[in-house]
């Protein structure tokens, strides 16, 4: 696994796979840019990303280990799609869709998403989901 900082928005070059399995922090931006973010994820056993809604932005997350239930539907009580999702698995989240995605086996769940326009400030790490919940600058 290489260096962990934010890369963006300079021109930026990685092997995706290595470096979503090798990560075990909950949240880390990889890369910044104007118009594109990416993020990796470990999601530990029973936890999940978060029950959120973004409403001028698509989001794209890619499983790359574990095993997940992808949920989304057009209010955070009404999933209209609840899918086990696992290993080379992709969720596309359309803008204005509620979803979540949790963690459903017993090792963390490897995943990387992509958030155009970015969604959270360029650097961000959260080693731990209770980190994520106490940042001031997430939702």
């Amino acid at each position: 696994m290489t260096d962990q900082t934010d890369h963006g928005p300079a021109p930026y070059v990685v092997n995706i796979e290595e470096e979503t399995l090798g990560n075990d922090t909950y949240r880390t931006t990889l890369w910044t840019g104007k118009n594109l973010q990416l993020t990796l994820m470990a999601i530990a056993p029973g936890d999940d990303v978060g029950l959120e809604v973004h409403e001028d932005h698509d989001q794209f997350l890619r499983i790359e280990s574990g095993r997940g239930r992808a949920q989304m539907g057009p209010a955070k009580d009404n999933f209209t799609l609840d899918q086990e999702v696992g290993d080379d698995w992709a969720v596309l989240v359309p803008a204005g869709s509620w979803h979540n995605v949790t963690n459903i086996g017993d090792e963390p769940l490897k995943l990387y998403s992509l958030y155009a326009p970015p969604e959270h400030v360029h650097g961000t790490v959260h080693v731990t989901k209770a980190d994520a919940d106490a940042d001031p600058n997430e939702h």
